[in-house]
Formats: C-alpha cells, structure tokens, sequence
C-alpha cells in the first residue's frame, strides 16, 4: 500500500470515530480544502473545520452517526475516495445521507495538502434543508447563503476555541 493511501486510510478511520486530531495530523501545514460549503486555506482552517463538524455530531447526533468509506486509491501525486456520511444536519435537526467524493494532493511529507471534496449540493440541501432545500437548492443564492453561514459558524468555533485555550 503506497504511503499517500496509509494516510487517507489513516484520516476515515478517524473520522469514523470522530477523532479530529487524528484526522488534523494527516494535513499539511498549508493545505486547502474546498466542497459545496466550504473553501478554506491553512491549517487552522481546515482543521478547525473537521473538530466543529465532529464536535458539533458528537454533542447532538452520534445516536445516528455513521460513515463508510471505500474506493481508497493514492500514488506519489494524488489520491482519491469516496465516503457516505448518514448524520443529523445539527441546524435543522433533519437526517441527512450525503454521498461524497474526495480528491487529494500530497506534499513531500505525505501530508495531505488539497482535499476537494464533492457532493450534490440540491439532494444535500433538499435533505437537511427540507423545502427551502428542495425550492432553493439549486440557485446560486441558497449556495452562498450556506457557504457564508458556514463560513461565520467556523469563525465563531474557532475564536470560542481560542479562548478557551482548546
């Protein structure tokens, strides 16, 4: 198994258990990470991410938390995978079965230093969403409404954590 596939083996492992430290270790110092909600630079940001995305299902839905991951495949350039999350959406409350893509670059390090990860935005939407998902969810308007409240909850995650020295 190439090294870059242990490391992507090494992050859903993790992230199956909700482990964002071991999952904040597989990144570069200067990665990026983009999908339908999120586009982000450096490791604070990317990082801080995946500890607000796991903190916030462990404290109001790891009744329902579940990931599969497969399709792992990574050379000395590149690395791919696909991964199904079932979750509760934490500001609705609703079910959500998001199907998901990613695409990886390493840095010399073995550290992941792009992660694009892709999904349909209207199913996700339409799911966690509910009508407004499902009228809305495929406007460019409802995608920047979620990109820019996603942004602003990521920031008030971080200066809280920040604060309290986490």
């Amino acid at each position: 198994m190439h090294p870059h596939q242990q490391t992507l083996e090494k992050f859903y492992s993790a992230f199956v258990r909700l482990d964002s430290d071991t999952m904040a270790q597989c990144y570069a110092p200067d990665a990026t990470f983009d999908d339908e909600a999120f586009s982000l630079r450096g490791h604070a940001q990317v990082t801080g991410m995946w500890h607000m995305l796991c903190s916030a299902t462990k404290a109001k839905g790891r009744d329902v938390w579940k990931l599969e991951y497969s399709d792992i495949q990574a050379d000395a350039n590149s690395g791919q995978a696909h991964w199904e999350a079932w979750y509760r959406f934490s500001a609705t409350g609703r079910m959500v079965h998001n199907v998901i893509d990613g695409r990886f670059t390493f840095n010399r390090e073995g550290l992941i230093a792009t992660h694009r990860d892709h999904f349909d935005f209207w199913a996700w939407s339409r799911q966690a969403l509910g009508t407004p998902g499902l009228l809305l969810g495929w406007t460019p308007f409802l995608r920047a409404k979620v990109r820019a409240t996603a942004a602003a909850n990521l920031q008030k995650f971080m200066a809280s954590r920040s604060k309290s020295g986490s």
